[in-house]
Order: C-alpha cells, then structure tokens, then sequence
C-alpha cells in the first residue's frame, strides 16, 4: 500500500512512534497526550497549536486507513491510540532499529543532515559516527519496497546535504533558495542536545500530569 499523509498526519505517526519507544509505560497514548506530544515545542517542526479535535480529526483518518487503531483497556476507560504504520503483525512495512528512528526523526522535524539525525535520533536509537546514519539513509533509498527517504540538494551555507521521507509524496530535490548561513555544525550537535534534554523533562511532566488525572 503506497503511503501518502498529511503534515497534520505525518505529526501524529511520528508522535506515536516516538511515544512508543521512549515511553513504552505511557503508551498507547491518550487523545490528549497524542495532543501535546504533538505540539511539543521541541524536536518538532513546524511548530503546531493543534487542539484535541483537530488530532481526533487525524486519528480518525488514520484509524480509516489501517494505519492508526483506537483501544480501551489498559488500566483506564480513556480511549488510547496506537500506531500500524510499520512493525505491527497488520502490514509488510518493516523497519530495523535504526532505520525506525529515522524515519521518526523525519516525520517529527522534516528534512534534516546526517549529523542532524545521528544527535537527533539518540533517543531512540544509537550511531557511533555520522557515517553509520549515512550508510542507513541508503540503505532506505535504495530498498527494493522503498525508497522509503531521498537526498537533497546541499544547500548554501551548510556542509551536509539533508535528507526528506517520502511518506508525504514527492518531494522536490532541487537546490532550495538560498538562506543566510548557519552557525557551525558543533553549535547544531549543541542544540539538539539541549533540545533532547527539554524534551525529557517534558516527558516527564506529561507522565506525571497523567498520573495525577490532570489534562
């Protein structure tokens, strides 16, 4: 089945492959967890304000396309949502670890570097050096099932070119109008990490706010 979300959409199935993987214990995610967890103000982009009836809007598309499936249960009468976009028993898409990672990356933030995706996916898994995310961008390339992510053109100012997910589409390649140049690539690594440690201390508040029944 050829893939093909919405920005809208492509937010949600990241958020829950996220969620999934770096709270296994929260997840499936509640209407309003899936809410917040997609307007996070980091490791997002763009920035969303998203209320619960536009994401219900989502799911239920999803739902409608097999990719998204609603449950009860769980310790709670709260509907809970889970993704079936890829490593379930209810399609042929597969993905290892870190081809997994990503790909939730991409749908999280859009087109990013090597280096950018090598900080980025810490998280969820784990690359020795940016030659390792490299060699697993190829490899999504090139997949017989795939392309599953494409190459772009390098654009001024940076010294990696970035890579887009193809879950959206085609997704032009052509070099982008110029933008004024970027602050060194260590600054980048810098960022990303303070953006990873916010995300944490999110993570966290949303656990808790759950725990104590708060929306």
């Amino acid at each position: 089945m050829r893939i093909e979300l919405s920005l809208h959409e492509a937010r949600v199935i990241g958020c829950l492959i996220e969620k999934e993987i770096t709270s296994p214990d929260q997840y499936p995610l509640s209407l309003n967890a899936v809410t917040s967890a997609c307007n996070q103000k980091s490791n997002r982009h763009p920035l969303l304000s998203l209320d619960e009836v536009d994401v219900r809007g989502v799911l239920d598309e999803l739902i409608k396309q097999h990719l998204v499936v609603e449950r009860t249960g769980f310790g709670s009468r709260v509907p809970k949502y889970a993704h079936r976009f890829c490593n379930t028993d209810f399609g042929d898409l597969k993905f290892s670890e870190r081809e997994l990672g990503i790909v939730c990356e991409l749908l999280l933030r859009g087109p990013q570097t090597p280096g950018e995706l090598r900080t980025r996916t810490s998280r969820l898994c784990a690359f020795s050096d940016s030659g390792e995310v490299e060699s697993v961008l190829a490899g999504l390339e090139s997949r017989e099932d795939g392309p599953f992510v494409i190459k772009l053109a390098r654009e001024p100012g940076r010294r990696e070119p970035r890579y887009a997910h193809l879950f959206s589409g085609e997704v032009e390649v052509g070099e982008e109008p110029e933008r004024p140049v970027r602050r060194p690539h260590r600054d980048d690594d810098r960022i990303a990490r303070l953006e990873e440690q916010i995300d944490g201390v999110r993570r966290e508040l949303e656990a808790l706010k759950e725990a104590l029944g708060v929306s």
